[in-house]
């Protein structure tokens, strides 16, 4: 990404995060190495379809996008319509469906699309309320193939909290393997991504 598209990227998410702080969860857009981070646990051969929720400016998609392989289904879900727009006009590759994610089996139909091999989230779960967390996780649950995985990132800063300890502990009641991966240090805040399969 060239410094003029990256600064850009920084001051819609800034910008965004000003003014809707209760749907962004973090100050800075997240770094090129939780991207790499979260790009290894996708599928590098045959044809997956990966979905990301709440991809925000993409900052996550173009390292997907990177490591998916040609003829992959590659589609994200995002609430927010100026993000959708901004997406739009910089990363025109990805497929974009504006909704809520907590109503994903329906946008999913609406897609004709049934089930997802990668549920890639940069949803900022800890400021859910815990009810709403359980809808977005079930319906996660409902949408992945049997081989699927979903993967999500928290930050490092807010592990001790007690809504992020009961959103681990949801982690572990939606799915029957829930892997912390390394904490990537280099982000603002540092970061830890979670690796989850096998639905309950």
């Amino acid at each position: 990404m060239s410094k003029r598209a990256k600064l850009h990227e920084y001051r819609t998410f800034v910008t965004r995060a000003v003014r809707q702080p209760g749907t962004v969860g973090a100050v800075l857009p997240t770094s090129e190495h939780v991207a790499r981070a979260v790009a290894e646990v996708v599928p590098a051969h045959g044809t997956p379809t990966v979905l990301e929720l709440g991809p925000g400016t993409g900052a996550l998609s173009g390292a997907l996008h990177e490591r998916l392989p040609a003829g992959a289904d590659h589609f994200a879900v995002e609430i927010d319509s100026e993000m959708v727009r901004y997406l739009a006009a910089t990363k025109p590759w990805l497929e974009l469906i504006e909704g809520d994610a907590g109503h994903l089996g329906d946008l999913l139909r609406t897609a004709n699309r049934s089930q997802v091999d990668a549920v890639i989230s940069s949803i900022p779960w800890t400021l859910l309320p815990a009810d709403k967390q359980r809808e977005l996780l079930a319906e996660v649950a409902k949408a992945l193939t049997p081989g699927g995985v979903f993967t999500t990132v928290t930050y490092v800063t807010t592990l001790w909290r007690r809504n992020t300890i009961a959103f681990t502990e949801l982690l572990r009641e939606t799915f029957e393997e829930v892997l912390p991966r390394s904490t990537v240090w280099r982000n603002v805040p540092p970061a830890r991504v979670y690796v989850c399969r096998r639905p309950r």
